[in-house]
């Protein structure tokens, strides 16, 4: 560890103690000192390799704790709404997830389909029925707002996003198969996402399918579109642009983030830490049920954890804005804002833990994996 991360770690470790001294003389005098704390945390764990990948954790949960602390800041600045920039930021990350994709991605459905099907019918299923388990039972249970239970169904509902493929990456399992199990969960979205929602969170708020139908292709498709269409048009001669879409996408987040905790910072405080445990449940209940679901139809280790990852990690992005396109960001919203926070720990954690031991199946397996052929 070279001298700039040494004095890094020590002010995070003086940072930290700050806290717990002004702790004393109230919340709202630790304000400052949080978000030192999470910003000089975030550059320390930079100093590993090992540590590297929580650094944007770690990032996420200080632009959080800003929108707690001072909301005003960004809520809205004169007449202008701040909200009014989540749905271009979605479409600024679905085109740099169009980058990324290639026509290639979805030729693996034709060669070895079986294990696509499974991730994706595993995905569309585990999850949505999950999410309405944990919001029906937290309503009748504790007395969730309807609202802000709906957006567990919600987030269930939605796609894979991108960060599914970075954690299989990591976690030494079938990448081919997991872009392709995103590409093809986000294509089917905008049919799917509708009718699911409207099927298991009609009870809890009313839905419009066919706004959810223009709003996610309007968000998502289009832009994901415009992005494979320039992969597949500019080839080589688009590298530069593919390894800023990743940063800019991540900053994108970490804007939205702020954006809905702010607006619905109210309703967060009253439910925070239930909302973060059901949605907590929901993101590890969809890695186990999605594992087992794999290796019930006997596809091999590899495959197994890359449709766990695929099922537990959900598109966060996308479910807020359709959440602000239903004009419920402060309720709807705050779900899938907890649960992509959550979902970076969570997957990251996976990662690192798979990425010590290796599958049981060699890695030169094919897209499908032996137990497809």
């Amino acid at each position: 560890m070279n001298i700039f991360f040494k004095a890094t770690t020590t002010l995070t470790i003086a940072a930290f103690a700050a806290v717990l001294i002004m702790f004393s003389k109230g919340l709202s005098h630790t304000g400052p000192y949080v978000l030192a704390f999470f910003v000089l945390f975030a550059i320390s764990l930079c100093a590993s390799s090992k540590t590297k990948s929580f650094a944007y954790t770690a990032l996420i949960f200080g632009a959080a704790a800003m929108a707690l602390y001072y909301p005003a800041f960004f809520i809205s600045y004169g007449n202008f709404k701040y909200a009014t920039l989540i749905i271009p930021l979605i479409q600024l990350i679905m085109f740099g997830m169009g980058t990324s994709m290639h026509y290639h991605d979805f030729l693996g459905v034709l060669k070895s389909p079986r294990g696509i099907i499974i991730g994706v019918v595993s995905h569309f299923m585990i999850m949505p029925l999950l999410g309405y388990s944990i919001a029906t039972l937290s309503v009748k249970l504790t007395g969730m707002p309807a609202e802000i239970a709906a957006g567990i169904v919600l987030i269930g509902c939605c796609p894979n996003g991108m960060a599914s493929n970075v954690v299989s990456y990591l976690a030494k399992a079938n990448l081919a198969l997991s872009v392709t199990i995103t590409s093809i969960s986000t294509m089917l979205s905008p049919v799917l996402t509708p009718f699911l929602m409207n099927l298991l969170a009609g009870p809890l708020i009313k839905i419009d399918p066919w706004l959810m139908v223009a709003d996610i292709f309007k968000m998502v498709m289009i832009p994901i579109a415009l992005g494979l269409l320039l992969s597949s048009v500019a080839k080589g001669r688009a590298s530069g642009l593919k390894r800023i879409m990743p940063l800019l996408s991540m900053a994108g987040i970490i804007c939205i983030i702020i954006i809905i905790t702010a607006a619905g910072r109210e309703s967060l405080l009253k439910v925070g830490l239930l909302l973060a445990v059901l949605v907590l449940l929901h993101n590890i209940g969809g890695y186990l049920l999605g594992f087992w679901s794999a290796k019930a139809f006997g596809m091999e280790e590899r495959d197994c954890r890359t449709i766990a990852i695929e099922v537990g990690m959900q598109n966060g992005g996308m479910a807020a804005g359709l959440a602000k396109g239903m004009g419920k960001i402060a309720t709807l919203g705050l779900a899938p804002v907890i649960f992509s926070t959550f979902m970076n720990i969570t997957g990251s954690l996976l990662a690192s833990y798979w990425h010590k031991k290796t599958p049981a199946v060699a890695p030169e397996a094919t897209l499908q994996g032996s137990a497809g052929q």
